[in-house]
């Protein structure tokens, strides 16, 4: 009778540590379960919350075809800011944040040399139909922006300011009377330099075209201290046929 019972006992025994066992690991188990959905309840409630997790990416640097970019700032710093400087002032070329060039030089002007460069000159192609990198919908923001950013309009709300392209053909002897009273102080009485560079350069002249001399002499240079057709001669701003002239006399030296 007692080996009965003591073998029940061991039996007994048996189970309830196999029954603890089992137990450990369920409860061990349960665990695992209760930490993996408090991490994924965790990660949820951040994630609807728009909380930044460590390693990802903002909006901004996540990875986009040159093609999406549509970004006014980032457009022109990649494209332009080589040449027209960082915030369009201070670079090698021509300032585009200025308020006078941007009331001079028509969207539609803007547009042009943009998606077709300036043959001839330094300024290339940055149409996708021309071999270049911007789409129509980037140029259009490209000029968008440098109006919204740079251009004060209502500053010239009541100044004339000459035409973009040319009015008529100018007289190269008119334009070599109109250089001397409104140029020669600066550039010397055949152009080839005084106080400021020579304008009479080769090199210099063909580089820069027609409706780039056009431009200057009309906007001036801000960041060269060139002044624009009002201020060379106090008083006395450049007329239109004056403008043309002195255009037309400088690209006749010109050597191709």
């Amino acid at each position: 009778m007692m080996k009965i019972f003591l073998a029940q006992r061991r039996k007994d025994a048996k189970r309830y540590r196999v029954s603890k066992r089992l137990f450990l690991r369920l409860c061990a188990f349960a665990r695992e379960i209760s930490c993996s959905l408090a991490t994924l309840v965790v990660v949820s409630l951040l994630t609807g919350c728009n909380v930044q997790l460590p390693g990802k990416p903002t909006e901004a640097e996540r990875w986009r075809a040159p093609e999406d970019v549509s970004d006014f700032n980032e457009l022109y710093t990649t494209n332009c800011a080589g040449c027209h400087g960082t915030g369009g002032t201070l670079g090698a070329a021509r300032p585009l944040n200025d308020p006078l060039y941007l009331s001079f030089v028509p969207d539609d002007a803007l547009r042009q040399v943009i998606s077709q460069g300036q043959p001839s000159t330094n300024m290339p192609a940055f149409s996708q139909k021309a071999g270049g990198v911007l789409t129509d919908r980037q140029i259009d923001l490209l000029v968008a922006g440098m109006r919204a950013s740079w251009s004060r309009p209502n500053d010239f709300s009541g100044v004339a300011v000459p035409v973009y392209s040319a009015s008529g053909v100018g007289d190269a002897a008119s334009g070599a009377r109109a250089y001397q009273t409104y140029c020669a102080s600066c550039h010397g009485p055949g152009g080839s330099g005084g106080s400021a560079g020579s304008i009479v350069d080769p090199n210099f002249l063909n580089l820069v075209s027609n409706q780039g001399l056009r431009t200057t002499v009309v906007v001036g240079r801000s960041d060269l201290g060139k002044p624009d057709w009002r201020s060379n001669l106090a008083g006395h701003p450049m007329s239109p046929q004056e403008i043309d002239s002195v255009v037309t006399w400088l690209a006749a030296r010109r050597k191709n």
